[in-house]
């Protein structure tokens, strides 16, 4: 709590994304449409006292699917981020940790990996898997974790140059204490920051991947789907695309603030 009082900005963001979170949560008790219901009659309303955000050329509640879609965003972008931050965490760890001949092979999937962007592998991953949840799930994930892969191993290298790795390593602890007592701890801050700023991102790459019609399939409403949809009404119906791209934008940057002051936070030359 001392965090969140000696920084309004951070603060601010936290309510910001405890806001969407409970929209989420709460949308199917709040709201009394359902995300899917079709109702011609009320086709392209715009935002009223009876829908608050609106309808879509089918009469379906903007509201209802905008917070359907936080529950699909938000879900993916959380069990991405710990999909790739486990896979990616684990293999730079033990890289880092044992060296060669292991560490050079986990350099190189990195490198492989990381020489394509992210957006087209992450496409060419939905195709060749069905498109839905699953798809994007996988091809996020299977994008994303260089990256922590990368961060841990440096991070564990830095760990073996220190004062007390070396003395725990003459003491002749075991592999496994070393990694468990003296490794892991010091990694999890800096992954912890790592991972809050990244997960913006993923929720970004599911809203990429649904625009396509790669990612999240009708009538399944993501934020991404939803913009996708409403393109063809942004002169006639612009609310459409305009709520759920105010919420990605509003996650985004409240969960890149939160990253950036948790990052300051932890960082102990910021309190010198």
């Amino acid at each position: 709590m001392s965090f969140f009082r000696k920084n309004k900005l951070a603060a601010s963001a936290g309510m910001a994304l405890a806001l969407i979170l409970l929209g989420a949560l709460l949308g199917p008790f709040v709201c009394p449409y359902s995300p899917n219901d079709v109702n011609l009659d009320e086709a392209l309303l715009p935002p009223g006292p009876n829908h608050l955000f609106g309808t879509d050329n089918q009469g379906r509640d903007v509201l209802a699917r905008t917070l359907a879609g936080a529950r699909i965003s938000l879900g993916i972008g959380i069990t991405a981020t710990a999909l790739s931050l486990l896979i990616g965490a684990s293999l730079g760890l033990l890289g880092g940790f044992f060296g060669r001949p292991m560490d050079s092979a986990i350099v190189g999937v990195t490198d492989v990996t990381l020489a394509f962007p992210s957006l087209l592998l992450a496409i060419a991953i939905s195709v060749i898997i069905p498109p839905g949840l699953t798809s994007v799930f996988v091809a996020l994930s299977l994008v994303g974790w260089p990256t922590f892969a990368r961060l841990t191993r440096s991070i564990v290298f830095s760990i073996k140059q220190t004062e007390y790795f070396t003395a725990a390593t003459a003491t002749g602890s075991p592999n496994f204490r070393l990694i468990l007592r003296h490794t892991l701890p010091n990694c999890i801050p800096i992954l912890i920051v790592a991972a809050s700023l990244r997960m913006g991102g993923f929720m970004l790459g599911e809203a990429a991947l649904s625009f396509l019609g790669a990612g999240v399939q009708p009538p399944t409403a993501s934020w991404g789907s939803m913009i996708s949809y409403g393109r063809d009404f942004l002169h006639s119906a612009p609310w459409i695309t305009f709520f759920p791209g105010t919420a990605i934008a509003l996650t985004i940057v409240s969960m890149n603030v939160l990253g950036d002051s948790l990052r300051d936070y932890l960082d102990p030359r910021m309190r010198i």
